[in-house]
Formats: C-alpha cells, sequence, structure tokens
C-alpha cells in the first residue's frame, strides 16, 4: 500500500522572534529592583513609598504590553 498523506491546510509560520519583544523585559525586572522600594520616604498622599511605587508598576507594565502589542501586531 502506498501511504497517502493528509491534506493539511498550510498555515503561515508564527514568528515571535520580534526585538519589539525584549521590552516586555522592562516591567519584570523593574519590580525586582528592591532598592528602588525599600524605604518609606518619598510619601505621596501618605502613601509610603512602596505602595505607590507598585502601582507605578502597574501602569509601567501596561504600557509597556500595549507598546508591544501595537508594534508586534499584523
Amino acid at each position: 500500500m502506498a501511504e497517502t498523506e493528509s491534506p493539511v491546510p498550510s498555515t503561515p509560520a508564527r514568528s515571535d522572534r520580534s526585538p519589539w519583544n525584549w521590552l516586555l523585559v522592562i516591567p519584570i525586572v523593574v519590580p525586582l529592583l528592591t532598592p528602588l522600594f525599600n524605604h518609606d520616604s518619598p510619601r505621596l498622599w501618605g502613601f509610603p513609598a512602596f505602595y505607590w511605587l507598585q502601582f507605578l508598576f502597574i501602569l509601567v507594565g501596561v504600557a509597556t504590553t500595549s507598546v508591544v502589542y501595537r508594534m508586534t501586531r499584523r
């Protein structure tokens, strides 16, 4: 018997090797830099630096992810 190949629709190869993806390292590494928030001052609206820097890290992560998404979508 001869082997027959089943017709598999060919999809274009997906490449996730965009240099823009390297920007996603920023929201991972920046919160790990503990000297940035390992102190009580400055206070912002009465909140210690740790708390408002955590909110800032969230905004940095959202902004970075948005930029990478917009630059890598087809």
